[in-house]
């Protein structure tokens, strides 16, 4: 039996790309879109959020490494159009500045 954890890092893996922000507005409307700090790996974060990992995400939001984006930097990315590392771990979209 193959390991859910290692299924889960091989398929966020490949989903990762970069993503301009004008690109995210639709999932940021929604308030789909998690900003996840530049100290974590994108796709350690998925992984965890697959495995329904309450505890890690509890900590890392406590830690502010994780949030949703705030209405002031999404005006502030949305004026200097960035590009993010992003992937899709739904029902979120996490994104990362590097």
């Amino acid at each position: 039996m193959v390991d859910r954890e290692a299924l889960l890092r091989d398929e966020f893996h490949q989903q990762t790309a970069r993503i301009p922000w004008h690109d995210l507005q639709t999932y940021y409307a929604r308030g789909s879109v998690i900003h996840v700090g530049e100290d974590l790996n994108l796709v350690d974060v998925a992984v965890q959020l697959g495995m329904d990992n309450t505890k890690q995400f509890e900590a890392w939001i406590a830690e502010g490494e994780i949030a949703p984006v705030a209405e002031e930097q999404a005006r502030v990315w949305f004026d200097d159009n960035p590009s993010f590392w992003a992937v899709v771990a739904p029902p979120w979209v996490l994104v990362q500045q590097k």
